[in-house]
Formats: structure tokens, C-alpha cells, sequence
């Protein structure tokens, strides 16, 4: 099947003079929105009467005059800035949530849709997953995210947003910190963008749901951002899945782990912390007392580093998921991490996947010792299409046959 990718980012001479053309356009339609805030101010101080009056009447009160005045200051800006409009926004403004995932916006697009989402007070959640937005589209959000109310759930991912998209963003939500959700995964971010990230940590209490997944967060990234994870007050759950973390980044961002006394899920699967990137996050188990989960499946760990880990879970009561699996640890390093959680009773772990690891009959004998210690521990061992159950809320499903 034939996969359409889609073209990077380019700012070029020829969009430069669209943009220019646009802009007297573009002028035009944004003098309207102090005229639309007015009319909505107005149709709120009339509601009460206006209620009674469409009771009477039998008249539906789902497109009031606020409405109308929005729906006209979005055509006139897709008109100006030469967009065809999205129906589905029109049809969705007054819900909850706002999806308009792999519809093709551009940047133009997003400038159209902001036009009216600055004043919106409907929408809680924007989804905008897969749209091209680029820089330019991240700047028009930014002003949106900078004003808005009442958004606490965004989710940009997949837009190639680069570190010029990211430094906008960063600086809007630093200003209004209503955004409580942020999924940037996909974004072609690095080292630079973790420098906007970073200070965004560092102000930004109120982010309680970070998703940086499928970037190119390399080591300079992760030495950027493990001081800010060390010092961020608000960060409840990190995802740094397939980026680049490794050597001396997968260090610096496991020290960060290890003073942060807020974060309760982290995933850092499908990085290369190897051996001691697993030293440095074991350390880091044995003086946090917060983390819950911990992903760190396919990380170049060996028997080696899996037996640091196990250090470290020998202190630690609070972790209650790790997932291990794919990693080249053996049955030697699977053995040693369940012999951790068997010497510590007060171990409140509650899944350990080892996945796609092949266990020998060693490992199994130990398994069913802890059991008999930690009847509620469950292993995963395998990937067989069987019956599921859910283990714990917000975790991934486990095979029921295989907990052992």
C-alpha cells in the first residue's frame, strides 16, 4: 500500500509573496473580531430573557447571534487567506472537543481557524494531529493558546513543527498556563526545541501531560532537559519514546528522574540508554518515591544493565509498572531483576513485562517463589494472541494467560 508523505516545511520566496497579498485581507477580517466579541458580550447579557422567549416559540437557541457572527469571521478569513473552509469545524465549535485530525489545514488553515478560537469558551480539547501546520500554523496557535481561556488539552502531533514552531508555542503557554495536556509527538524536534522545552518546564506548573514521542531528542537534548526535569514542580506524566537518548543525555535526563518529586508516569522506550543509561535510572529508583511507571522496553539493555536495575528497585516501594521487554538482558538479567523484587517484601510493583525475552527454567522456578511472597505481581512473558484484561488503569493491556 502506498504511504503518502507528506513534503518538509519550506519557507520560499513565492509563499512569502502570497502572504504579503493577504495581508490587507487578512487586516479586514481581524478588525471584525472586536465586533463579534461585542455581539457575544451582548447575546450574554440577553440569554435569560431570550431563553423564555424561544421556549415559547419552540425556537432552538443552538446558533445564536455569537454563532453567526463567528461562522462569518471564519468564511471571511478562509476567503482571505484563501482556504477552503472546514465544515466539521462549523459543525463542532460549540462541542467540547475539537477534532479535526489529517484534514490538510496548512498554515493558512490554522491562521483561518484561529481567527475564532481565541474567543471561543466551548472547546476544551484541540485536536489538530496531522495537518501540515508548520511554523507558521504553530504561530497562529500560539496566539490563540496565549488568550484562550479554556483549551487544556492540544495536541499538535505530527505537523512538523520544528524548533521555530516549538519556541512560539513555548512562549504562549509560558504566558497562559490553561493548557493542562500537550501531544507534540512527530514534530522533527531536537536539540534546539528542547531548549524552548526546557525553560517551559521550568515555569509552567500547571502542564500536568507531556508527550515528546517520535522525535530526535538526541543526548544534547537530554542533557537539556534533565536539569529541567529535575527542577519542574508540575509534570505528572512524560512520553520520550523513539527519540535518541543516549550516553551521556540518557544520564544527565535519568539525574533529572531522580529529584523530581511529581512525575508518576514516564515512558522512555525505543531510546539507547544501555547499561548505563540503566545504572543512572537505577540510582535514580532509589530516591524517588513517586514514579509509578516506568517504560523502558528496547534500550540496548544487557544482562548488566538489568542487574543495576535491580539495585535499584531493591529500594524502591512506589514503582508499580516496569516494563522491560526487548531489551537483550537474557534470562540472566530477567532472573536478577525478579531476585531485586524478591528480596524487597515492601516492593509495590504490580506488573514486570519482560516481553519477547527468553526466560530459562531458572527464571521460572524464581517466578514461582515470588508469587507465593507477591501473589498480586504479575509477569508478562510473551506476545500470544490471547484474551485480555486490563491490569491497572491507564496501562497497557495484559495477557491474562500469561501472568504468572
Amino acid at each position: 500500500m502506498d504511504v503518502a508523505v507528506r513534503e518538509p516545511c519550506e519557507d520560499s520566496a513565492d509563499n512569502e509573496l502570497e502572504e504579503e497579498e493577504t495581508v490587507e485581507e487578512e487586516e479586514k477580517a481581524k478588525a471584525t473580531a472586536e465586533d463579534f466579541a461585542e455581539a457575544a458580550e451582548a447575546e450574554k447579557g440577553s440569554s435569560a430573557d431570550s431563553d423564555s422567549d424561544l421556549e415559547t416559540e419552540g425556537i432552538s437557541d443552538t446558533h445564536g447571534l455569537g454563532e453567526v457572527v463567528k461562522d462569518t469571521l471564519y468564511l471571511g478569513f478562509c476567503k482571505a487567506l484563501n482556504v477552503v473552509p472546514a465544515s466539521c469545524f462549523l459543525r463542532q465549535e460549540n462541542a467540547p472537543e475539537l477534532s479535526l485530525q489529517h484534514r490538510g489545514l496548512g498554515p493558512q488553515g490554522a491562521r483561518a481557524l484561529a481567527s475564532t478560537l481565541t474567543y471561543n469558551s466551548y472547546i476544551k480539547r484541540l485536536d489538530l494531529r496531522d495537518n501540515g501546520l508548520c511554523g507558521a500554523g504553530a504561530e497562529a496557535l500560539a496566539d490563540v493558546l496565549s488568550k484562550n481561556s479554556s483549551i487544556s488539552d492540544v495536541d499538535l502531533s505530527e505537523n512538523q513543527l520544528g524548533a521555530p514552531g516549538i519556541q512560539v508555542l513555548c512562549a504562549a503557554l509560558a504566558v497562559n498556563q490553561v493548557v493542562q495536556k500537550m501531544q507534540l509527538a512527530g514534530n522533527g524536534l531536537d536539540e534546539q526545541a528542547a531548549k524552548y522545552l526546557a525553560d517551559l518546564l521550568l515555569v509552567h506548573t500547571g502542564l500536568k501531560s507531556l508527550d515528546l514521542s517520535y522525535n530526535q531528542l538526541n543526548d544534547q537534548a537530554g542533557e537539556t532537559l534533565g536539569p529541567a526535569l529535575a527542577e519542574n514542580t508540575g509534570l505528572t506524566e512524560l512520553n520520550m519514546s523513539w527519540n535518541h537518548l543516549r550516553g551521556l543525555g540518557a544520564i544527565a535526563f535519568a539525574r533529572g528522574l531522580e529529584v523530581n518529586i511529581f512525575l508518576k508516569v514516564l515512558d522512555i522506550s525505543y531510546n539507547g540508554f544501555g547499561d548505563l543509561g540503566a545504572s543512572a535510572v537505577a540510582e535514580a529508583l532509589k530516591a524517588n518515591n513517586v514514579l509509578e511507571e516506568l517504560n523502558m522496553s528496547n534500550n540496548r539493555i544487557s544482562a548488566a544493565g538489568a542487574l543495576s536495575l535491580g539495585l535499584g528497585l531493591r529500594g524502591n516501594q512506589t514503582l508499580r509498572i516496569l516494563v522491560v521487554s526487548r531489551n537483550p538482558m537474557q534470562s540472566e538479567g530477567c532472573f536478577g531483576l525478579l531476585k531485586s523484587v524478591q528480596d524487597s517484601p515492601a516492593s509495590g510493583l504490580e506488573l514486570l513485562d519482560i516481553s519477547d525475552i527468553e526466560v530459562n527454567r531458572k527464571f521460572d522456578d524464581l517466578a514461582s517463589s515470588v508469587k507465593v511472597i507477591l501473589p498480586g505481581l504479575c509477569i508478562k512473558r510473551g506476545a500470544h494472541r490471547v484474551e485480555y484484561k486490563r491490569v491497572v488503569a491507564n496501562l497497557q493491556t495484559v495477557p491474562s494467560s500469561i501472568c504468572t
